[in-house]
């Protein structure tokens, strides 16, 4: 079940907005911060300094024993043998019907392996892959509770972690590639950190016992934000002397990064329904030369037939001057339909999973969308559903919108 966070309290003091995420009959959700006030802000510093976020819809699994990567690889969809201490990959657990159960990313650490996933899907993943475990020398928590999780992201985001801890074990910090992890403490907490970058940025993530949070998170303001303010005080507060301009940040701010950097997300841009060839990071998660895990044969399936459905496609906008200047809104949101064209709205062949408008690309409308495989080639032109209308849009090549490169 989702956990609202520690630092919830702190939030409020600092004038954030929440937002819930997820809830439903198997639960409440999560509250998340939406934004401290200033979303213009908090974005900019993902791109020119680094945010600090609150990430209490994430939940942790916690799985040990000498067994474990013998067992995880025999149960879900990438290829683990071989993985080494302080290294992470991203995998699908899927159930027998080949549909996705849970979206993983593991850290493989000495003596024990984390697994992060969507915190509504943490409490079923940790129950399902239990039931396979045999004589194996494995055990599986659900650590929702005892664990939690922040996040930096930006291009200052290293050198601020650098500064505000100290070094215990695994890849160095000088050299923090994509995919490494270390233990480090920071106000002398232990501290799990991995390295995804899901903004197009630098992006840390940081997991530690729920009791450690409260230090570890003002440990990192203290560091990274002037005394100008408190959290959430204005662009007084964004410009530290060393220079890291970092100030604590929102789901809204995060959410136009993470779609301009092409991450689709659990939940929320495919789910429980899907099968991985639907997901548009298929390439990322599934190995096609591993032996035999649960929901294989649906995945082969998939494979030897050519393709799905249905796919993930990157989508942008492009309203006519009309449509900008009526006054009503040209962005689609969630579930809006697209159509084969603006004259077809009545013939649906998909719909929108997430969107935005991209600061990077002089406040395009981008979105991610489900839709019919045969039209997901790049250059097809589709059309969305939205308050001005249809708009016309363009699938692009792949789901990445903006890169640094």
């Amino acid at each position: 079940m989702a956990m609202n966070s520690p630092l919830n309290t702190l939030h409020q003091q600092a004038e954030a907005s929440f937002v819930s995420y997820g809830g439903n009959e198997g639960g409440p959700g999560a509250q998340v911060v939406e934004t401290f006030g200033e979303v213009e802000g908090e974005y900019a510093a993902i791109r020119k300094g680094c945010v600090l976020l609150d990430l209490p819809h994430r939940g942790t699994l916690r799985v040990t024993g000498k067994d474990r990567i013998a067992f995880l690889d025999r149960m879900v969809t990438q290829e683990l043998k071989g993985a080494k201490p302080f290294s992470t990959r991203r995998t699908f657990w899927l159930n027998r019907k080949g549909r996705i159960d849970a979206d993983l990313k593991l850290t493989e650490l000495p003596d024990e392996t984390l697994l992060d996933c969507d915190v509504l899907a943490a409490s079923g993943a940790a129950k399902s892959l239990a039931e396979f475990i045999f004589s194996e020398d494995v055990a599986i928590r659900d650590e929702c509770e005892a664990m939690h999780r922040l996040a930096l992201h930006g291009p200052t985001a290293l050198p601020l972690l650098r500064a505000v801890c100290e070094h215990v074990e695994g890849a160095p910090l000088e050299d923090f590639g994509v995919r490494l992890a270390a233990i480090v403490t920071i106000a002398g907490r232990r501290v799990v950190v991995d390295r995804s970058d899901t903004t197009g940025e630098v992006g840390l993530e940081l997991v530690m016992s729920t009791g450690d949070v409260p230090a570890v998170y003002e440990q990192i303001l203290e560091r990274g934000l002037s005394t100008n303010g408190p959290p959430g005080a204005g662009p007084a507060a964004t410009i530290t002397p060393a220079g890291y301009r970092m100030r604590p940040a929102g789901w809204h701010a995060y959410n136009i990064a993470r779609i301009e950097a092409g991450t689709p997300l659990f939940n929320i841009d495919f789910g429980p329904n899907s099968l991985p060839a639907e997901t548009g990071v298929l390439d990322d998660r599934v190995s096609f030369t591993k032996g035999c895990y649960l929901g294989q044969e649906v995945v082969a399936r998939m494979k030897s037939l050519g393709h799905p459905k249905q796919t993930l496609v990157g989508l942008r906008l492009y309203p006519t001057e009309a449509q900008q200047g009526s006054g009503r809104e040209c962005q689609p949101g969630a579930g809006a339909v697209i159509a084969r064209s603006a004259q077809g709205e009545a013939d649906p062949i998909g719909a929108v999973t997430s969107s935005t408008r991209s600061p990077m690309l002089g406040d395009a409308i981008i979105c991610f969308a489900a839709v019919k495989w045969g039209l997901h080639e790049a250059g097809t032109e589709l059309a969305a559903r939205t308050e001005a209308g249809a708009v016309r849009g363009v699938v692009q090549p792949g789901l990445r919108f903006w890169s640094k490169d």
